[in-house]
């Protein structure tokens, strides 16, 4: 089940692409957390460039974007590389992270997902995808974000 706005989001930890390890409390801004099912996929490419394209717009906004996904960091590093996306990529294997954001599907895989986190962990919002093949456009959630914005929540 996803969480709900307001709540407060389990603290975790997960390798990034780099081999740096990507802590949650650590983080001193918002973050963005896009949960999706793999690299090299068509949504996905089509998505994570879509927000790669747009990156300054969230960064506008002191927002840091993370991608989580089952895949293994070579292969995040590879696709990172591959479409110059810049933001790390977090290799969650088991889908734990995942099921604590209500992003993991019912076959064990990963469900489409954007949830935003206040800079004190805070789900400021939650959309998780019961399709895998739609997705939230980086247009839909700048619309988000600016509603954010204006009523002083970021």
């Amino acid at each position: 089940m996803a969480l709900t706005e307001g709540s407060t989001a389990p603290d975790f930890s997960l390798p990034a692409e780099d081999g740096s390890q990507f802590h949650l409390a650590s983080c001193s801004e918002p973050v963005l957390l896009v949960f999706y099912p793999g690299d090299n996929t068509p949504v996905c490419t089509a998505q994570l460039c879509d927000y790669r394209d747009n990156v300054s717009a969230f960064r506008g906004l002191g927002i840091k974007v993370v991608g989580i996904s089952k895949d293994d960091s070579a292969s995040h590093q590879a696709f990172k590389e591959k479409h110059q996306l810049p933001f790390s990529l977090l290799t969650d294997a088991d889908c734990k992270v995942a099921e604590q954001f209500g992003a993991r599907s019912m076959m064990g895989g990963m469900k489409r997902g954007v949830v935003l986190l206040s800079a004190d962990n805070k789900v400021l919002y939650s959309h998780v995808e019961a399709v895998a093949l739609f997705k939230r456009s980086a247009e839909e959630l700048k619309d988000v974000l600016e509603r954010l914005k204006k009523e002083g929540k970021i």
